[in-house]
């Protein structure tokens, strides 16, 4: 089973795809070294990324060119 649940990572993004960017480029800066703001049982970088989205710890803002 997947925790946090993929329909409450939804719920925090305006759509899936903004959530898969934004899990990756976050689940990057952890791999590069920068570290994680939320409490997590993993060590797996995709999953500390996906907690902190699913905790509000992290935000994005939409842009012509992409996400930030």
């Amino acid at each position: 089973m997947i925790n946090p649940s993929l329909d409450a990572l939804v719920a925090k993004v305006d759509s899936k795809y903004t959530l898969v960017v934004l899990a990756a480029k976050r689940a990057r800066e952890i791999m590069d070294g920068k570290p994680s703001s939320a409490e997590s049982k993993s060590n797996k970088p995709v999953t500390m990324a996906l907690e902190e989205i699913a905790q509000r710890k992290i935000t994005y803002e939409r842009t012509k060119t992409g996400i930030k």
